[in-house]
């Protein structure tokens, strides 16, 4: 695999883990119970750590990606394992 593929699958991987990281954690104003300033929106968070998040959305990509990767050179699970559609004609003998 070539470096701009590895860095590409690992930009993928990362901005996935983001979306997932992003809403764990966070309180609104009417949950915790602190007075909202005029105009801000109803959904606001109140304790927002942009660090916390990139460093977790970090890790948890990072996680996937080395899975990823390993099953990239040692094919544990390659598309034959996973193709079920045609197993059945295969068993079959069709």
């Amino acid at each position: 695999m070539q470096l701009y593929s590895v860095f590409a699958i690992y930009v993928l991987f990362w901005v996935t883990a983001l979306f997932i990281i992003l809403p764990i954690g966070i309180r609104s104003h009417h949950e915790t119970g602190e007075e909202m300033i005029k105009g801000q929106a109803d959904g606001a968070p109140v304790n927002f750590r942009p660090w916390r998040i990139l460093l977790r959305t970090t890790l948890l990509a990072t996680a996937a990606f080395g899975i990823f990767y390993l099953n990239y050179i040692y094919g544990w699970i390659d598309m034959d394992t996973i193709d079920f559609f045609n197993s059945r004609d295969r068993m079959q003998g069709i």
